[in-house]
């Protein structure tokens, strides 16, 4: 009798888990919801992660906050996230570096990305673009090469931290151009562009979104951007590729993640509202300026891209010397 009792309860339970889900998902959010950032404020990647924010406070009726976590290459702040519970209101704006190179870099980070996140949404594509301080005598990336072979040693590249993606780029094209630079790496995206502006570095590899702002005052000097193509934001500007450097193809990306177990109907809602938001001219606009393009894909979509650039960004790390370097 009692087990008679016992499988109809289990039964029930399985009737009752998705039903309960469903009732989670209409009736979210109805508080606060909290995008952690582990990003200082003011860059490029805080301005997508605002942008979207504000959409989504409208949108829901609920205000949506960023959270700005900075420190340790980003560990510290999805660290934090990696304790929140699975109900949608807490998730993490990533990045490349963020979700899919540390894991290679750091022996033993205290998450994994594939096992304890669950992907919601890519939201942007942002070509890797080669800028300097404008003080440097070099308006090509020949005139860069040529001047870093005559004074090996004394080039200063910046970059977000140890093993970002921007630290990789820079380790590629110091193999691939045989120059002698010496690495300056920085807590994240916003000191390390104010110190190229302010010419304590020279040279610096960083995502488009972060820099176009000072390219186009003046404040930096655009020498040539990494993606397959010309970038659409930067049509006179060449490749890498277009400079002599075949191999120099890198190209970053930011999404939203939520952590694993979040029910499946909430992460659908907040991917199609996160989608509205980048549809909206205002948004698109602002992305533009920035050199970010629109790039809102399906939660299957992105779970598939965290896999194949974790799997990418491992052999590149590998050949760069810093697997497990941390």
């Amino acid at each position: 009798m009692h087990s008679t009792i016992a499988l109809a309860l289990g039964a029930l339970g399985c009737i009752a888990s998705p039903l309960v889900q469903a009732a989670a998902a209409a009736e979210f959010p109805n508080r606060l919801v909290r995008i952690i950032l582990p990003q200082p404020a003011g860059g490029g990647t805080d301005v997508v992660a605002r942008a979207i924010a504000a959409k989504l406070t409208d949108a829901w009726g609920q205000q949506v906050i960023v959270d700005n976590r900075p420190g340790a290459n980003g560990i510290i702040g999805v660290e934090q996230f990696s304790k929140s519970k699975p109900d949608g209101y807490t998730v993490l704006y990533g990045f490349t570096s963020l979700l899919t190179i540390n894991g290679s870099v750091y022996k033993s980070l205290p998450y994994d990305t594939l096992r304890d996140f669950t992907g919601i949404t890519q939201t942007v594509t942002n070509t890797m673009a080669l800028v300097v301080n404008p003080h440097l005598p070099a308006r090509s990336v020949k005139e860069l090469v040529a001047l870093g072979r005559s004074r090996p040693g004394d080039l200063l590249y910046g970059s977000f931290g140890v093993g970002n993606q921007t630290h990789l780029t820079a380790e590629l094209f110091r193999l691939e151009s045989k120059l002698k630079m010496l690495h300056v790496p920085y807590k994240g995206e916003t000191p390390a562009i104010t110190e190229l502006v302010g010419g304590q570095v020279a040279m610096m590899f960083s995502p488009s979104a972060g820099v176009t702002p000072h390219v186009k005052t003046g404040r930096l000097r655009l020498l040539a951007t990494c993606g397959k193509q010309r970038a659409a934001a930067f049509p006179d500007t060449p490749t890498m590729v277009e400079s002599g450097f075949p191999r120099m193809i890198s190209i970053g990306w930011g999404g939203f993640v939520a952590p694993q177990g979040t029910p499946a109907d909430i992460v659908r809602k907040t991917q199609q509202e996160i989608a509205r938001a980048l549809a909206a001219p205002e948004v698109r606009d602002r992305l533009a300026a920035l050199g970010a393009e629109p790039n809102g894909t399906t939660p299957e979509e992105f779970n598939a891209l965290l896999k194949s650039e974790t799997e990418k960004w491992a052999t590149v790390v590998k050949g760069a010397g810093l697997y497990h370097s941390q």
